[in-house]
Formats: C-alpha cells, structure tokens, sequence
C-alpha cells in the first residue's frame, strides 16, 4: 500500500533492467525523489476508483474494486502496449485493490508484494499530512489493514505467481529482492543493480514507543503484520523490543480509539507546519534584506523628510486613523478647501479647516487595553482560521466607529456571579468587558459571600474606575442561582447577557450582539459560537454551532456561550431556579424558549470559556450534580410542553441526554419498500424486520419493480406465504422512478404512519420503530431518520447536511461506529435539514401536505428535497442514533456510469441547486465556519 517502501523497490528494479514504464509519476512533496508510478496505470486506478465514488488516491475499506464494462478496453489497451516488452511492470499502491482483475486480465504475471509496518505506514501518512485523517486518524490503520489482508487473501490464493517481501529486509540487502525475483518467480534480472534510492524510506519511527501503541490498541493490525512476516519468512527485531514499561493498561477507555492516534497525528502535522514555516521565514528574510536597502535609499530622500513631518502632525492632532485623510479622499478635500478659499476668502476658510481638525480631536478613542495580537491555538487548522476571522486592532477601530452610526444602542447588561476566583482570572474577565468596542454595557458582578480577600478589593477597584460597573456583595452564600439572581436585580439594560467570573469575551462580542439588534430589533435570545481557553492561556476546542434547533437541544446544552437575553422575559420567567445549579443556565433557557420564537444565532466566536480544575469547561464528569440537574430540567420541560417521556445518557458519555418519549397511540405503521431481484438481500431485509421488530401495529408495503430473478420472485411468495397479515405485494412494471414508485405505494399503504425502507437495509435495533414513532407522532416533527451503517461498520448516514458536496452530504460518513463525531452529534439526537429515505419515518398527513416525493427527481435527491419541503413548511426533521440499521447502498440500482445516467444525475444536481439555493448556501442545522468539501464537520479554511 502507500508509503510502503514501493518506491524504494520500483527505482531498484528499474536500475535493474525492469521496464517499469516511459510516462512516469514525478516527484512531489510526499516523495522528493519520485514515486516511479506509471501514469498509465495510475489514471486506470484512479478513473475506476472515482466513478464509484471512492477517492483518487483509494482512501476505501472495500478489499477489492469491481472493474465495470467500459473500462476494460482502457486496461487492455495499456497492456497490449507493453507486450512486447521482455520484462517490464508497474507500481501503483492501488494496484492492491485491483489485485483480482489484473490476475483475471494477465494470467501469468507475477505479482511483487511489499509490506511494511503499521506504524511505520501510519507515521508516514501523518507526516504526509492528508486531509483525510485529520479528523479521523484511525482512518490510516483501518485503511492498513485493509490493504494487507488483501495482500494476504491473494497471496494465499496464488503463492506460486507471488512473492511478498518487508520493505525492510529490502533495505537492509537489497540483492535479497533480485534473487527473490529471480529465482521465486522465475524471473530473469540483472543481480549488479546499485542504482536505488536508499533515502526513499524513513526508518525513523522504529525505534519509538509507537509499535508498543499499535500491539496493545490495534490487535487486528499488530497481528496482520504478524501474518505477513510468517509468510515472508521475516523476524522484525522492534517486536521484540517494544516498550512493555509503556502503562497503557490504565488507559484503556471504552472510546479509546477515538482518540489514541490523535496526538501522533497532531505531532506529524505540527513539524510539517514547521518546516513550511521555517522555509517561508527564510524566504521572508532574503526578501527583508532587499527591502531594507531599498528603504535606506528611500529614507535619505528629502521627499521622505517632509512625509515624516506630515505624519508627525497627524500624529499629534490624533488623525493618524483618519480614513479620510487616505490618497483617495485628499484631493477632494482639497479641491473643496480651495473652493471655500475663493469664495469666502482666506479666514473663513483656516476658520473651516480649525473646525474640521478639533473635530477629530474630540472624536472617542478606543480603550488602550485592547488585546494586541490574535489569540493563540495549539490547533493548527483553529489557528488558521484566527488568523482568518479573529478581529486585529484595525478592523476593532473600524468596529468602533461603526457603533456610532446604530440607530439603536440599547444597554446589555452582563450578569457576572462571583465567588473566590482566582485573581488573574478575574481580572481578565472584568478588562474583557472594558476592551468591549461597543461601549453601551453596564457590567453587574454579585459577589456570593466570597471568602477570598481579594475578591471585595478587586471589586472596588473596577468600581471606581469605571461608572457602568455595578457590584452587590451578599452577605451569605446562596449558590450561582441566588447570586445570577441577584445580579440581575441590579441590571438595567434592556438585555441581559451571561458571563462566568473566570470566562473571557472577545474585543468585538457585544459590538456584534448590537449590530444583530439593530438588523432584528425583535430579537429576545441571541447566542454565538464559542471555544475553550486553557491553562496555557491558548484556545482550543471551538464549538462551531447550528442556529436555534430545539431538538438538538433537548441533547446538549449548546447555546450557553455568549447568551444574551431580553430583560423582560427573563424577570417574567422567575429568573434562575434554585435547584438546578450546575446546569441553572439550561433549565433558564429551556423556560425562555416556550415564551419566545424570536431566537437568533451569530456564527462567531465571540466568548472563551475557560478550563481549569472543576470547571464544567474542564468536564461535567467534575460535576456531577451538574448532570443531574440536567436531566431534571429537561425531564420538567418536556412534561410542561406536555410531551411526557424519560430522559437518558447518551451513549459513551454523561454529558449528552437523548429523549425517548412516551408514544400516545399506537397506530398501524405502513413501511414501503421497493424492489427489484437481489432476492438474498430482500430476503435479509424482510426477515430482520419480522424477526426483530417487537412493535405490533404494522404492514409490509412491498412494491416489486419488475423483478426477473426466480430468487426474488420465490423470496416474495415466501414471506406473502408467512406473513399473510402483514405484508402485501404489488407488482409495478414502470421505468424506475424511486419518487413516483413510493407515491404509488403510498395510496395502497393503510397507516396513519409512513415509514419507507430500502430493500438493501437490515433493521438491527429491535424496537426501532416504536424509537421512530415517539418522534413522528410529535406535530412540530416532520421526518424522522436513522443511524445506517455499512456492513464494515463505517457510518453511511448520520444526517444529511445540506451544501455539502454541491447540493447534499451524509454526516459523518465513513466514521467508525462508536465515535461520537462533531461533539457527539452521531450519539445524539439532533434536528437536520434533511435525513435519507433509506430508512424514514413520517405522518401521513404532512406527506400528502407537501404532495409526497417529486417525480422529476427519479434516482437522487428526493428525499433531500421532500424533507426540504417539510422544513419550509415550519417541521422540524430528526437524526435519532438509537435507531441503527445496515445499509447495503444503492445495490438494486447499480452504477451511475452510462452516459444517460450521468445525464439524469446533472439535471437532478442542477434542480435542487435552482430550487433550494438558500438552504444549500447556508443550512441552518450547521455552521457556515465547518467546512462544505467532506463530511466530517473539520473547520472550513
């Protein structure tokens, strides 16, 4: 596979007379001295690879790639073209995948099969730095083992036309690879080769505790690598040094692969981010040593002497920030001056000129403490991205002057209980507040009986400083309920915006609060994004947030930081209930948000909620009344909106809760499946659902699409003959149309509940359709979808995110079953803008409201834009995890290959780009800073 040494042996054996191509891949960042790849091969690999949606460079847990039809004369071609070659090859890593094919189509090659260490692959894909793995660094061991059991597979199939070989006895004797080719495949080869590039491996990571790593998280991988060296007749001397003084035992969590790799990966990238830098700094400084010669000629000039007073000047009367004193204002502020002084004559116009000057020397100047660099991030794509976003001290007096022309500057108070905080963090929260560029804040700190000294002299001293801080000490400690409470008895500003006595906001975070109020004045609830600000006083973990979705939040409590509130509603409210402390801001806003819809999102980082020991930022688990009031509040919420049910953990953490409410009725479910042949996977289908299903109340809609297989035909009379009751059959012989086969379906289905379902699916959670129906039955619910999976185990669907891609993507997808995702957004139920109709559940009734699927879309797409239609209709759709199927995709249809399918398939994109081009701009169930090219929900840079 890739970074296995390949190169290494390819330059070996050309050096020694093998052909191993005219047209070849040169050299690049990941292989400075070539990669000696074919590229005739390499477009037949990556051609194949990308017409079934895999990536170029064959990042896939498939074992083997089926070559469809029109591909075959291409592959033909490039072998005819060298057949008259005595003895020539080629190296590609995907060349693995394709193993079974070639073998087909050359009978009597050979095939040279190099392996090389897991963790000497994985190292050198971290150094590589692919996209890819960055959010998911298992990726680069599944993909490992992937490759090299097929190595394996077909080694063991075709011993006598194979010769599998460690890189590193290659690199060790390298005569070893041309008597293995001469004399194991009969090949004839010249044995004086000295040609080869012994620098195309990197044997760096050996020697280090990372194979200890690989043995005790990743067995499967540690002992492929085993079978491989039997087979190879090959002893790696690092396993029998490895690192038993390495206590891993200890550390050994239920998710621990979720994140065992992630600090190799973040190392690898971290020097590879260095050496660029390092090499741009060195060219920045060649550049910087020409420039300051030019500068010192400059500099002697008597035109650069007058430029210096005029600049001093500036200085002095404050106009230096004077955008309109810039090149392409003074000529006209000139010509007017000249104008004045013809006119009205010389005093009159020096009387203009004074105006115009003390003018500017009254204007406010910003606060003097704001920050003067961009925070920093041991993040590098976080990084990237503040130094893309984060306001600098331009843009914040840009900021400021901007205040001034609101038309509406209403007065955010904010709410900062306190009690014994540590003095630095303390004051940084207090002097955030201060470096606001928008100055209509009142700052309203309770002190909650503190016992620290120097909490009441801080408090005092901010006092006198500044006018808009107010301070109330209470006399006996109540909790952060009383004393948040409290705080608010002292506010007066129309808003109330919540900040932790330890928590930092951002230079601009109220300025963009006011100019989100002057756009929608009949705001009640405002909420931004947010990170996390550690002991090293860097910012990590930033939560990319989607606007108001309250089902998602009935999972986790995401928009805490920056809240802002109107004053009204929370003193209407009761402010904050004691008894909840710990999650006192949760059950406020749960309460809030049954009194107000005027709910708005700003996608910025505008608040830094800091982690130190017992903090909830830190982790709930330090609190676990925290967890515990959570549940309460919910648990209440739900019950006031008259929705009754049981809230539960998430699984794989105590932080995240997933509803499961109480079902009211429980009526016929009509689930509609259409089909055609693939008789053992129907039959699969249909036995998983009248097997495992423990809900009663339902009737199997099977609509056959022209089925000619006597395996599926027998697989329908079977099930009809079993399931008299439940499962009805109806043949419809129509060109598929995936829209108009399910309306049609619809019309012979008797439920109150639709529920369609692939017939490459095989349910795996026994009450799946009782966890689907609590969700349907709710009137605010539109579609309900499931957590579908690959029969690898890799997530398929999770959601579907709108945008990405083009027009539509599965979340999450090719994630590991098991990892949580994007703050646990694969455990969590949560509201998308759309799920896939492989497995979807709705009312009847909101089906025909928006006149079920649309026929013009006949392949793609229209679940997409049926549950689009949903949402325009005022529904909400919902991912629920607990609900898990396989997933075989899309095998009753095949590829998506003939010129007409293709076809077909641009129209479809084209439709949905044309109809829903707002919602594919920005789908509000996620954020505009996430990226929009995969569906890992990484940052978008």
């Amino acid at each position: 596979m890739h970074r296995s040494g390949t190169s290494l042996t390819a330059s070996l054996l050309q050096s020694a007379g093998v052909d191993i191509g005219q047209r070849l891949m040169g050299a690049g960042n990941s292989n400075l001295k070539g990669h000696f790849e074919d590229l005739d091969f390499v477009e037949f690999h990556e051609g194949v690879l990308h017409s079934q949606g895999i990536s170029k460079e064959g990042w896939t847990l498939q074992s083997s790639i089926q070559v469809q039809e029109q591909y075959l004369d291409k592959a033909k071609s490039i072998i005819q073209q060298r057949s008259l070659k005595s003895t020539w090859g080629w190296k590609d890593p995907r060349t693995i995948l394709f193993l079974n094919f070639w073998h087909e189509l050359i009978p009597e090659a050979k095939f040279l099969l190099i392996y090389r260490s897991p963790w000497e692959v994985v190292d050198s894909l971290y150094r590589r730095s692919d996209q890819v793995f960055h959010n998911n660094p298992n990726l680069a061991v599944d993909i490992w083992v992937n490759y090299n059991q097929a190595i394996i597979d077909f080694y063991d199939n075709f011993s006598d036309q194979c010769a599998i070989l460690n890189i590193k006895q290659i690199a060790l004797n390298p005569k070893s690879l041309l008597e293995t080719v001469a004399n194991k495949l009969d090949i004839p080869i010249s044995s004086t080769a000295s040609l080869y590039e012994q620098t195309l491996l990197n044997e760096q990571i050996s020697n280090s505790h990372r194979p200890t790593l690989i043995k005790h998280y990743f067995t499967e991988a540690f002992d492929l690598y085993q079978q491989l060296n039997a087979r190879a007749k090959q002893n790696d001397c690092a396993l029998l040094s490895l690192d038993s003084s390495l206590d891993l035992e200890s550390f050994k969590l239920p998710s621990y692969k979720a994140w065992v790799l992630q600090d190799w990966l973040e190392v690898r990238t971290l020097e590879r981010e260095f050496k660029l830098s390092n090499s741009q700094l060195q060219q920045t400084q060649v550049e910087l040593e020409r420039s300051q010669v030019v500068i010192t000629a400059m500099e002697s000039s008597k035109f650069w002497q007058l430029r210096s007073l005029w600049f001093k000047f500036r200085s002095i009367f404050g106009l230096a920030e004077d955008s309109s004193l810039e090149a392409s204002n003074l000529w006209s502020r000139a010509k007017y001056l000249f104008a004045v002084l013809r006119v009205k004559g010389l005093r009159y116009a020096l009387v203009k000129l004074l105006k115009i000057v003390f003018q500017k020397l009254n204007t406010p100047r910003l606060p003097l403490k704001i920050p003067p660099e961009i925070p920093r991030s041991g993040d590098i794509n976080y990084q990237k991205w503040l130094l893309k976003n984060y306001p600098n001290q331009a843009k914040l007096r840009k900021l400021a002057q901007t205040v001034e022309t609101f038309s509406y500057k209403p007065v955010i108070s904010l709410i900062v209980p306190v009690f014994n905080t540590p003095e630095h963090f303390l004051r940084q929260t207090i002097d955030s507040v201060l470096n606001q560029v928008y100055s209509y804040w009142e700052l309203c700190l309770a002190d909650d009986a503190s016992t620290e000294p120097h909490i009441r002299l801080i408090l005092e001293e901010y006092v006198s400083k500044d006018p808009r801080i107010k301070v109330v000490f209470r006399t006996e400690n109540g909790h952060i309920s009383h004393a948040s409470n409290s705080a608010i008895e002292i506010a007066t500003g129309e808003f109330i915006a919540l900040l932790d006595h330890d928590d930092v906001l951002t230079p601009d975070a109220l300025y963009e609060v006011a100019l989100l109020l002057n756009r929608h004045p009949d705001a009640d609830m405002i909420y931004s994004d947010e990170d996390k600000i550690d002991e090293h006083n860097q910012l990590r973990d930033p939560f990319f947030k989607p606007d108001w979705c309250p089902d998602s939040f009935l999972s986790r409590m995401y928009t805490c930081h920056l809240g802002t509130y109107r004053r009204s509603i929370a003193n209407e409210i009761g402010g904050f209930r004691v008894g909840y402390e710990g999650s006192q801001d949760y059950d406020f806003v749960l309460r809030f948000t049954e009194k107000t819809e005027n709910i708005f999102h700003i996608p910025k980082i505008l608040y830094h909620w800091r982690m130190h020991t017992n903090s909830t930022a830190s982790s709930l688990d330090s609190k676990n009344y925290a967890v515990e009031a959570a549940k309460k509040a919910i648990s209440e919420a739900i019950h006031r909106r008259g929705e009754p049910g049981i809230v539960t953990a998430a699984p794989g953490s105590v932080d995240y809760h997933i509803v499961r409410y109480d079902i009211k009725h429980y009526d016929l479910v009509s689930i509609i499946i259409p089909t055609k042949n693939l008789g053992e996977m129907l039959d699969k289908c249909l036995s998983s659902i009248f097997k495992s299903t423990t809900y009663e109340n339902y009737e199997v809609i099977l609509i056959d699409n022209g089925s000619t297989e006597v395996q599926a035909i027998e697989v329908m009379n079977k099930w009809q003959a079993r399931e008299p009751d439940k499962l009805k059959y109806y043949p419809l012989n129509i060109p598929f149309n995936y829209s108009r086969i399910n309306n049609l379906a619809v019309k012979q289905a008797k439920g109150k509940y639709l529920l369609f379902l692939n017939n490459d699916t095989e349910v795996v959670t026994p009450d799946w359709i009782n966890a689907m129906l609590e969700q349907a039955q709710r009137s605010s619910v539109g579609a309900v979808g499931a957590l579908l999976l690959y029969p690898d185990n890799t997530i398929q669907h999770a959601g579907i995110v709108a945008g990405i891609g083009g027009v539509a993507g599965h979340s999450h997808k090719y994630f590991k079953v098991g990892s949580p995702g994007y703050f646990s957004h694969i455990n969590t139920v949560n509201n998308f803008s759309a799920v896939t109709a492989a497995c979807l559940m709705c009312r009847r009734e909101i089906f025909e409201k928006v006149g079920g699927f649309e026929e013009e879309l006949s392949v793609a797409f229209n679940d997409v834009d049926f549950c689009l239609k949903l949402v325009e209709k005022g529904y909400r759709n919902l991912y629920l995890p607990h609900v898990v199927l396989y997933h075989y995709e899309s095998k009753s249809r095949g590829n998506d290959n003939s010129p007409s399918k293709l076809s077909r398939s641009l129209k479809e994109i084209e439709y949905m780009q044309n109809k829903w081009e707002y919602i594919i701009a920005h789908d509000p169930c996620y954020n505009p800073n996430l990226t929009r090219k995969i569906e890992n929900y990484s940052i978008g840079i």
